[in-house]
């Protein structure tokens, strides 16, 4: 099941990095290497992690956008856990609310896969916490292994993380080997989505599959991933982005029949901020519903740095020509909202 977590309530609790049980809390050491891609993401971990007389303990998964560009689209983390240490969930806080995320947990308690939708400006950190516990009689060890990858990211380096509990010391950064596609067992569905499909391939271990962009709910192997089609139109292409890269699948996966209903229009209530220079360069956030995957416009000119989750945005004012009011829009798959008044100043 796929649930949103992010919670005002969370914010006590993830606002502190050093955790409260366990053994003592270990870093892994950041790297200054300069990435290859414009769009990067690069993933650690830390945390008072179960180990001697600590039968349980807590983590976090962190992760930083470290290309020169902002980085969009979906984001996908795995947290791989050991024998005999689970965890009941991620819970994840970040401000402000311009994003989705949504997280699932295998039925042993784990596997854990998230996805973080949203723009996150060069230099944004944030992190997942999990509590962890352990089996009586189960001896505390192996290594515990998180993963990121994004499409839009064509640098395999810094997508994986890994604590060994036995030894308590973080392992040598490994980079993922590219994946491949070879095919898919079914090519064809319906506009509504929800048909079964099979993704065979090779090293698509900790991986998502974007049936036409959008991620498609399920699970990956080394060499396949069952996933549910989710809503679409026309010959939609398929891929899978791996911490080692992204590859397409040989065919597109072709909807039939109608396509699913179109999302409710946006609806934009305020501004935080109501004016600015006519330079431009003002953030500013809007509030709002049905925002989800909107796109923002200042007197019909493209905002920057815009990022959308439900009921919330971010962005950046663009310049303007001259000093005077302007509509303010979003706009999705739904529609453009009705117009709210940004005025610029001399």
């Amino acid at each position: 099941m796929i649930t949103r977590l992010a919670k005002a309530g969370f914010a006590a609790a993830l606002s502190a990095t050093t955790l409260a049980t366990g053994a003592s809390v270990a870093a892994a050491a950041p790297t200054d290497t300069q990435s290859t891609s414009a769009q990067h993401v690069t993933v650690s971990q830390s945390g008072n992690y179960p180990g001697g007389f600590f039968r349980s303990g807590n983590m976090s998964a962190s992760w930083v956008s470290s290309g020169t560009s902002d980085l969009t689209g979906p984001t996908h983390f795995t947290v791989d856990l050991p024998p005999g240490v689970t965890t009941d969930g991620a819970m994840f806080y970040s401000t402000p609310y311009d994003y989705t995320f949504t997280e699932t947990l295998s039925p042993d308690g784990r596997h854990l896969e998230a996805v973080l939708t949203g723009t996150r400006v060069v230099g944004k950190s944030e992190f997942m916490k999990l509590n962890l516990h352990t089996t009586p009689g189960v001896p505390i060890a192996g290594v515990i292994t998180v993963t990121a990858a994004n499409p839009n990211d064509t640098d395999p380096t810094g997508h994986v993380s890994r604590y060994d509990l036995g030894s308590q010391s973080y392992l040598p950064a490994t980079v993922q080997a590219a994946p491949a596609v070879s095919g898919l067992d079914t090519t064809t569905g319906p506009g509504a989505g929800g048909t079964s499909m099979t993704v065979s391939g090779d090293n698509l271990s900790n991986g998502m599959v974007l049936v036409g962009g959008v991620p498609a709910p399920g699970t990956c192997t080394d060499t396949a991933c069952t996933v549910t089609t989710p809503g679409g139109a026309g010959n939609a292409p398929v891929s899978v982005v791996t911490p080692g890269g992204t590859a397409a699948a040989p065919v597109t996966f072709d909807y039939t029949g109608d396509p699913p209903p179109a999302p409710p229009a946006p609806a934009v209530g305020n501004l935080t901020t109501t004016s600015g220079p006519v330079a431009g360069g003002t953030q500013v956030y809007v509030q709002g519903n049905n925002l989800t995957y909107g796109s923002i416009a200042f007197g019909g000119v493209p905002a920057a740095h815009v990022s959308c989750g439900p009921s919330f945005c971010s962005a950046t004012a663009p310049a303007a020509a001259q000093p005077g009011p302007v509509d303010v829009t979003v706009t999705t798959a739904g529609g453009t909202s009705a117009p709210v008044t940004y005025t610029y100043t001399a």
